[in-house]
């Protein structure tokens, strides 16, 4: 019998409404692919209980695997701890204003989900959550005397920032990716790994936890090739609904995790549907978005093979080189002389190029910009060579380019 059957079988009696409601739900499935990774791949021993952990059935790898992949939940609410450590230098006003130039234009105080969201790759943060179906998500991010919050209600997508009394409305994306906002939680992050397997990771059960008040199993996920940053991917799943409670993700150096996201308390019951209802304050700043939020929206994968759409000043999207943890997005930027200085950026490329290591090799001179987790190679005639590879992965695929 496998782990839990009993759940799945109490899960089959709530009828026609739970079928239906997995059918709404097969967007938020990990592919089915996922659970016929060879077994090379897949770690077949099975997890045992560490001393003081929850003391849970046995379960392989592979079946946990099935087991996220099979995991239907519908309605949730409750707090994600999301904490971003890229070993970024402080930049001071000058990282607000760049990432202000990279997501349209929207400054300070903007409503706009993919300007305010990128604020999580920085620091430590707190979101609320909740969902009821696919067509009702919340998601609020509490700052000092202050809220940011997305709302998914329908057809309509609202991004209403408390402190500056600003809105922004747009429409939800429609087919078969109906989400509203950026991916924030553990279970976006894990969806976005578990897509990664194939024969450059190993997968396996690594004990057992306890997060948010409800036992669970965790997935180690590690790359088997050399020349990545990635060290480790933990997932922590729920025992069971196999829902991902928790995300960690370690470099290869060592130290604190890179991205860490976890709920510190969640519950299964519906949320009340005030909970998505939204109306624009009195006196409130009212923009209407032509796009909707989530269009090209860049999601997390395995090395950049996520990327899409355009790169710097409108270049054509980018090339990967290579396979698995080590590819390399590479792409023209037609500017000469390595940092792009456009008419928004001069002061910004000056001094970022002040803090980059100068290289060279048979493809010339260049510039690597480094994080614990990404590292990027501008080339001294406009090439850009990234990923979550090594500085010395960067030059070789820049010497293999010329």
């Amino acid at each position: 019998m496998a782990p839990y059957e009993s759940d799945d079988a109490q899960g089959a009696d709530r009828g026609e409404e739970a079928r239906s409601g997995r059918r709404r739900a097969a967007r938020y499935a990990v592919p089915v692919a996922v659970v016929g990774v060879a077994a090379a791949t897949i770690g077949l021993v099975p997890a045992l209980a560490d001393s003081g952990d929850p003391d849970l059935p046995r379960i392989t790898a592979q079946q946990l695997i099935q087991k996220i992949a099979a995991s239907d939940v519908q309605r949730l609410s409750g707090t994600v701890k999301v904490s971003t450590d890229l070993g970024l230098p402080d930049l001071g006003g000058l990282e607000s204003g760049l990432t202000s130039g990279m997501t349209s234009g929207a400054g300070s105080g903007s409503a706009d989900p993919q300007a305010r969201l990128t604020e999580l790759v920085t620091g430590t943060h707190t979101l609320r959550v909740a969902a009821d179906g696919p067509d009702r998500q919340k998601l609020s991010l509490v700052e000092q005397g202050a809220e940011y919050s997305v709302i998914h209600n329908g057809k309509d997508v609202w991004g209403y920032d408390s402190k500056s009394n600003q809105v922004s409305h747009g429409t939800a994306p429609a087919g078969k990716d109906r989400r509203a906002e950026p991916p924030a939680t553990p279970k976006d992050f894990a969806d976005e790994a578990l897509k990664s397997v194939d024969d450059t990771t190993s997968v396996t059960v690594d004990g057992t936890a306890r997060v948010a008040g409800r036992d669970a199993y965790k997935l180690l996920i590690k790359p088997r090739q050399s020349g990545t940053t990635v060290g480790a991917i933990s997932i922590a799943v729920d025992a069971r609904t196999g829902m991902p409670l928790k995300f960690t993700l370690t470099p290869k150096s060592g130290g604190a995790a890179v991205l860490d996201a976890g709920f510190t308390e969640v519950s299964f019951a519906r949320p009340a549907a005030s909970a998505f209802a939204f109306t624009p304050p009195k006196g409130a700043k009212v923009t209407e978005r032509e796009d909707a939020p989530g269009k090209g929206a860049q999601r997390p994968g395995k090395g950049l093979e996520g990327i899409q759409g355009k790169g710097l000043e409108g270049a054509a999207g980018p090339t990967v080189l290579g396979k698995g943890w080590t590819s390399i997005a590479t792409f023209d930027t037609g500017a000469k002389g390595g940092l792009p200085t456009g008419a928004k950026g001069g002061d910004a490329a000056g001094f970022l190029g002040s803090l980059g290591e100068k290289v060279s090799g048979s493809f010339g001179k260049g510039t690597v910009f480094s994080t614990r987790l990404v590292n990027a190679l501008i080339t001294d005639d406009g090439k850009v060579y990234a990923g979550a590879v090594t500085k010395d992965a960067l030059v070789k695929a820049a010497d293999a380019g010329k």
